[in-house]
């Protein structure tokens, strides 16, 4: 799963979900299901409290290199010095913030985040392991 078969410079063209971060199972990284008091994970049956549930990155790009263009996503915790933090801490700092401010609408406050991912990645050239 994490052998690099070649190595692609390229650039990204956009973003493609403003969901960056999943519940992600601790034994098989496949996304949780999430209720209000416990998860399930589908793939492997792994069990547990939903306070529990760790998370991921996920990152869906569109690049382009001088060729061709390509829908890439990137997973885990390679985006970590991207984002200057672990997706299980950005989304405890989500929650917070949406508690604190009384935010019922996840999706609204979410906005701010998705303009700093574009802006920090789209138009930007990475090298990307594939």
């Amino acid at each position: 799963m994490n052998s690099v078969k070649g190595l692609l410079a390229a650039s990204v063209i956009s973003i493609q979900n403003s969901c960056f971060i999943y519940p992600a199972c601790q034994n098989c990284f496949s996304r949780l299901i999430l209720d209000s008091r416990r998860f399930n994970c589908l793939k492997c049956g792994c069990t547990g409290e939903a306070k529990d549930a760790s998370y991921r990155y996920r990152l869906s790009l569109k690049i382009a290199d001088t060729n061709d263009l390509f829908d890439i996503t990137v997973f885990g915790s390679c985006l970590d010095p991207f984002f200057g933090i672990t997706a299980e801490n950005l989304q405890r700092y989500i929650q917070d913030f949406n508690q604190l401010s009384g935010e019922k609408n996840v999706e609204a406050s979410t906005g701010a985040l998705v303009q700093a991912v574009e802006t920090c990645f789209i138009g930007k050239r990475f090298i990307f392991g594939v």
